[in-house]
């Protein structure tokens, strides 16, 4: 009987003691039937049968009792798990979320700096250009005429040389001729004015 036990698979073995312990059961049932029906006779009353019964439904009821209170607990378990994980969820976004505005609040601030800086750095971009020169006209009213002498490298002979322009500047410095002015590119003023005298930073001999 064993080797052919052995030889079975695992389900069949698990039937068959299954069927042996429902024999078991039932010998058990019907020697405690026959117990009963001997006290009947002894009008005796039958509490024997009852309690076996009341037994197997108290431990039927531990059982589901006991497999009701392990999913309680499971649950709770489920629960607290779930709970600790949202609240670490939440501090890390709340945390990106600062990061973010922080980093946004410092991008717009470098983008659009306050209204005083710009208008100081137009005043600074639109520098306009200078020349030195030396008053070589006056005759016209409120206009000069500025000669600008420099020195120019000759591309091939690598030597220095003189090169003079004359400009017609807008004079109301009142400068004369001989005189050594600053004067700065300004907005069309005549059909060849283009000039305007700032400073006149040395006089004359005369």
């Amino acid at each position: 009987m064993l080797a052919f036990l052995k030889k079975m698979p695992r389900k069949k073995k698990e039937e068959l003691e299954v069927e042996g312990n429902s024999a078991e059961v039932s010998q058990e049932e019907m020697s405690e039937a026959t117990a009963v029906e001997v006290k009947a006779d002894d009008n005796t009353e039958t509490v024997t049968e009852e309690k076996p019964k009341r037994v197997r439904r108290v431990k039927a009821d531990d059982s589901t009792e006991a497999e009701t209170t392990g999913a309680d607990e499971a649950a709770a378990e489920e629960t607290s798990i779930v709970d600790s994980v949202f609240s670490a969820v939440s501090s890390v976004v709340g945390g990106v979320a600062e990061a973010v505005a922080d980093g946004v609040s410092a991008v717009v601030s470098a983008v659009t700096p306050d209204a005083p800086a710009t208008e100081t750095e137009k005043t600074q971009h639109s520098k306009r250009a200078e020349k030195i020169g030396i008053v070589q006209s006056d005759k016209m009213t409120n206009t000069v005429t500025v000669r600008v002498d420099r020195l120019v490298k000759h591309p091939i002979y690598r030597k220095y040389v003189k090169r003079r322009k004359k400009f017609m500047a807008h004079d109301e410095k009142g400068a004369a001729i001989g005189d050594k002015v600053r004067i700065v590119e300004t907005r069309p003023l005549s059909a060849k004015k283009r000039w305007r005298v700032v400073e006149i930073i040395q006089k004359a001999e005369r």
